[in-house]
Parts: C-alpha cells; sequence; structure tokens
C-alpha cells in the first residue's frame, strides 16, 4: 500500500472564526480520530494533491509536533465553487483493528473471449474491502486469460487470502460482451468444425 506523508500543526483554536483564518492562509482544518485521543489540526493545501489526484488507494503518515500517526482520509468536503479542500476527517489506524476502503480493479493476461474479438467491460471498478492495515491490496488483480465469450467473474469467483470483499457476491466484476466480431469468429469454428 502506498503511504504519503503530511506534515500538521496542532489547532490552539477551534470554531468558524479560527477555520475561516486557516483557509485564509492556504490551509486545511482537520480533525483525525480511531485511537483513544482526538487531534484537531491543519494541512497545508497543496499537501492533498498527491492524495486525491492519484487513483491508487493510500494510507497517510500524518506528522504532529514530531509524532507520527499513520492513517487513511475517512471524508473530505470541498467549497461548493471553488472546489478546494474545505475539511478533512482522517481515521488513525490500529494494527489489529480491520477498516474498509476502496480498492481498484485491475486484470492481467489476454482473454481468450477478447482474442476472439470479444469487448472486456468492467462491471464494477472498485470494491469494499475490509483487512487489516498490514494486509490491505493495493489493487484487485484478477487474472482474465480463461475468460471466454459470455463468461463473466463475480466476487464470490474472486481468491482472497488475507482480505474481505464486501460487494455482494453474486455481482460481476467484468465480463467479455459478445460483439459482431466474435459471433462472427464463433460462426467461423462452427463451420470449420464440421
Amino acid at each position: 500500500m502506498r503511504v504519503v506523508s503530511m506534515s500538521g500543526s496542532l489547532r490552539e483554536n477551534v470554531g468558524k472564526k479560527d477555520a475561516k483564518a486557516l483557509r485564509r492562509d492556504a490551509k486545511v482544518p482537520c480533525v483525525m480520530y480511531g485511537k483513544d485521543q482526538q487531534y484537531l489540526f491543519s494541512v497545508d493545501q497543496t499537501a492533498f494533491q498527491r492524495v486525491l489526484f492519484n487513483p491508487e488507494p493510500c494510507f497517510i503518515k500524518v506528522t504532529l509536533n514530531g509524532v507520527d500517526h499513520m492513517a487513511m482520509l475517512k471524508d473530505i468536503e470541498f467549497h461548493p465553487v471553488t472546489e478546494i479542500v474545505y475539511h478533512a476527517d482522517f481515521y488513525e489506524l490500529t494494527d489489529d483493528k480491520p477498516v474498509v476502503m476502496s480498492i481498484p480493479v485491475h486484470t492481467t493476461g489476454s482473454s481468450k473471449g477478447v482474442m476472439k474479438g470479444g469487448k472486456l467491460a468492467y462491471k464494477q471498478k472498485r470494491l469494499n474491502v475490509k483487512a487489516l492495515p498490514a494486509n490491505m491490496p493495493s489493487e484487485v488483480l484478477l487474472d482474465i486469460t480463461n475468460l471466454d465469450v459470455n463468461q463473466r467473474i463475480r466476487v464470490q469467483d474472486i481468491a482472497t487470502d488475507n482480505y474481505c470483499i464486501l460487494n455482494p457476491k453474486s455481482s460481476e466484476v467484468v465480463n467479455v460482451l459478445s460483439t459482431r466480431a466474435s459471433a462472427t469468429a464463433d460462426d467461423g469454428e462452427e463451420a470449420a468444425a464440421e
């Protein structure tokens, strides 16, 4: 799992006035919870670029007064007009408590159905995965080599070792759709077989 570092400053004052003053200084008011203590702090606006503009999931190492806290971004608010980050909530991770994250689906291999002219379709590009922080995958990798035309991979078909996929077991993740080219290829194979 990718780890992004952020450095923050603890907030001495809280409230609307303080939050507005922070935003004027290009800082984002933040809160971190999850363990026994809650932290109110601020982070530079530019620190969120490495998190928001990258589709890969990540954990965030937040440094507050020289102490590192491993966390994940739980919620984020944007300004309705300017779309700058308005507020962020972080969840502090513990080694023995599982967390849920949205993880991207990637494929490997060349599908038999696609080679015949079928079209690979992603029904779900991300899956909700529950795991301990140490076991959280950065991607759900599916081998589509044996996937033929009109065949699919469902959630129940995905082998998971150290994590659990929370999406419904019967929901499709990827499938190979039939196209005119694949139908023509199938007709040609049937004629050759006769």
